[in-house]
């Protein structure tokens, strides 16, 4: 069966590099056999587009697979012209040299031509050359957590025969991100060069940041207190806490922008931010001193925050 990544990460020729980059990263999370252990044509469909994201994912090899240079799996598609059109060009002049006469079966001329390499090479058909071919690569899924991934580690998976791989996580590794490390998969036939292993990531959620592309979320809480007078807080970033200004009259939901304080870009780029949302807590016991206040408050500073929503659901 013709493997089409294209028609795998069901998206068309003229896909972007980034509507291919969404559509792996969302098979991914609906077809992983680790996530769907329930499903049994899971781990096909996750073969099928781990190797469509390897052909499409690289500009270089897309545009090889788009030349018809190599196939839907990434392997060098075979010569075209071969047996078939040397048979067509060369039948009447080999024909004529070694004396065979019209009506001859050109699968005879060839056969006869590897019979001559044989006995030029000692017996080898090749040309004493043999047959040499890279070996599988070899497919590995790894769960990292959410900070080693965007900050970088190095680990280890231990693989079913009971060794261990070395693999580096970049920094700013994504969900879904495969790793190819050169040379690591199954060995090579007649001494052919050994293949790939395959490794794809999967981010553990984070407890406390969320991921935006090159941005870090995080949803900070905040007193009454905080909100009304402001004041200096400390808020966690990925590369530990740092101090942060809270404004006077904060409301929930507001955002504050920490610069420089997200991921770094795995193209070499500035850092992302870090976006820090407020979310007004009240402590978990009213005093009765602060319930006196705000029943005061409320008789004198008539406000009504949802006027603007009301107004708006009615135009």
């Amino acid at each position: 069966m013709i493997h089409d990544p294209y028609e795998a990460l069901g998206l068309s020729k003229t896909a972007s590099a980034e509507e291919i980059k969404k559509a792996y990263r969302k098979l991914v999370r609906t077809s992983h056999p680790d996530l769907h252990p329930d499903d049994p044509g899971a781990e096909a469909r996750f073969k099928a587009i781990s190797a469509a994201h390897e052909v499409l994912g690289n500009p270089e090899t897309r545009a090889r697979f788009d030349a018809g240079e190599i196939d839907g799996l990434g392997a060098e598609r075979p010569p075209r012209q071969y047996y078939r059109d040397f048979a067509e060009t060369s039948d009447n002049a080999y024909q004529q040299r070694r004396g065979f006469g019209p009506g001859v079966d050109p699968s005879d001329i060839f056969a006869e031509i590897l019979r001559n390499r044989g006995r030029a090479s000692g017996g080898d058909p090749f040309g004493g050359q043999g047959f040499a071919s890279a070996g599988p690569d070899l497919r590995y899924t790894l769960e990292v957590g959410f900070l080693d991934a965007v900050r970088g580690a190095e680990t280890r998976i231990t693989l079913p025969d009971g060794h261990t791989l070395a693999v580096k996580i970049p920094q700013g590794t994504e969900d879904g991100q495969t790793l190819r490390l050169r040379g690591k998969g199954s060995p090579g036939f007649g001494g052919g060069p050994a293949g790939d292993a395959l490794i794809t990531l999967t981010v553990r959620p984070h407890p406390v940041f969320r991921r935006e592309g090159d941005d870090i979320l995080l949803t900070l809480p905040i007193t009454v207190d905080e909100a009304v007078l402001g004041g200096k807080v400390t808020a966690p970033t990925i590369d530990g806490p740092v101090g942060l200004t809270i404004p006077k009259g904060a409301s929930s939901g507001r955002i504050l922008r920490l610069r420089g304080r997200g991921v770094a870009s795995r193209a070499g780029g500035e850092k992302g931010d870090q976006k820090v949302e407020l979310r007004i807590v009240l402590p978990p016991e009213m005093d009765d001193s602060l319930t006196q206040f705000m029943t005061e408050w409320r008789k004198t500073h008539a406000f009504d925050p949802r006027m603007d929503i009301l107004k708006g659901a009615s135009a």
